[in-house]
């Protein structure tokens, strides 16, 4: 049954900002009258089943956010999300940051006297369960995202420096709270779950790393991270639900650690080796990857030739999700949609 328009309820959050533009109603895929649905489609992939098309990544799910998420301020202003530390939003950015200066946590080791765990009862979730569900289509995989992961909470709440010194000289302290953490984050997840159904997916989000490296060496990374990130995940699976992981920087690093943690699919940023990474993992991973020169095609017959060599080259790797792209010619952009539909069908269909 295709979405309705007309009955989609308008966005609350401010114009412009993240949560506006994920809960804008999804438009028809180009081109339409597809064989099966993008749901069935997606799904597809992340099973490690043959797809009928390559997806694209935010253009064939949709995401669910709650407008009484605060995991930031409230409709991304400036004050206080559920935890207790401060925001202040930027305009240049259209979007928040923990505000200078405010911190939770003076001392990690005091964590417990000084942090509050958010008390879910008595939000109104079954009213704003009733109008981000009005949104959803019915054709498409509806995913969470699951933001300010377990790392990033705690360097939320005090700086980032003080975080990394912590996790040497009180490792006890920093596990406590990421322990903490983990049970918060599967609470939550299964109130999502239950009130936003039907969810089929996570974007699981933890920031791990800068342009240069991950903050971690690997041996941390398994003894602080990966216990209670796992524990996450492995509740999501054991819902029925995938993992997707969203974690900005060069974390490339981590790969063989996100396999051993059952990750489903990743989206990483364009530093990463997107060729060693479909090589080495695609078969083990989703990878959402880029298409190199798309935006930079001037012409209907370059847009082809382009999504073609995309194809050749990711599509025999395994489990390939194409990252979105935007050109302002709109034949030229029509043209790449219709040729990375086409064309990766033809792919698919003599496999």
């Amino acid at each position: 049954m295709p979405i309705d328009y007309d009955k989609i309820p308008p966005s609350r959050q401010p114009a412009g900002t993240y949560p506006f533009m994920m809960q804008q109603a999804p438009r028809p895929l180009y081109p339409e009258n597809r064989p099966i649905t993008a749901k069935e489609n997606l799904l597809r992939v992340y099973k490690g089943e043959k797809p009928a098309w390559i997806p694209v990544w935010l253009s064939d799910n949709q995401v669910v956010w709650p407008d009484i998420y605060c995991e930031h301020a409230p409709f991304e202003g400036t004050g206080f999300d559920w935890w207790g530390q401060h925001w202040t939003y930027e305009p240049n950015i259209q979007g928040q940051m923990p505000t200078p200066g405010w911190r939770v946590i003076t001392d990690i080791t005091k964590w417990k006297e000084q942090v509050r765990r958010p008390n879910f009862a008595g939000m109104p979730w079954d009213e704003d369960a009733k109008i981000q569900t009005a949104r959803y289509d019915p054709d498409r995989p509806i995913c969470f995202h699951c933001t300010e992961g377990i790392f990033e909470r705690l360097h939320e709440m005090m700086p980032m420096d003080e975080t990394m010194v912590a996790m040497y000289e009180e490792p006890e302290a920093v596990m406590e709270f990421f322990e903490m953490m983990r049970d918060y984050k599967i609470e939550f997840l299964s109130l999502i779950f239950k009130k936003y159904a039907p969810v089929d997916y996570i974007i699981y989000g933890d920031d791990w790393g800068h342009q240069r490296s991950g903050f971690f060496s690997n041996e941390m990374f398994r003894e602080f991270i990966m216990p209670v990130t796992k524990a996450v995940w492995d509740f999501t699976h054991a819902q029925g639900k995938f993992v997707e992981l969203h974690s900005c920087g060069l974390t490339q690093q981590y790969i063989k650690e996100f396999v051993e943690m059952g990750l489903d699919a990743w989206t990483p940023q364009p530093i990463n080796d997107f060729d060693m990474l479909t090589r080495d993992y695609g078969e083990k991973i989703a990878i959402t990857v880029p298409i190199e020169g798309i935006l930079d095609v001037k012409s209907t017959n370059e847009a082809r030739e382009c999504i073609r060599k995309y194809v050749d080259k990711y599509a025999p790797r395994g489990k390939l999700v194409a990252s979105p792209f935007y050109l302002p010619d709109m034949e030229v952009q029509k043209a790449a949609l219709e040729e990375l539909y086409n064309y990766s069908s033809e792919f698919y269909a003599k496999r």
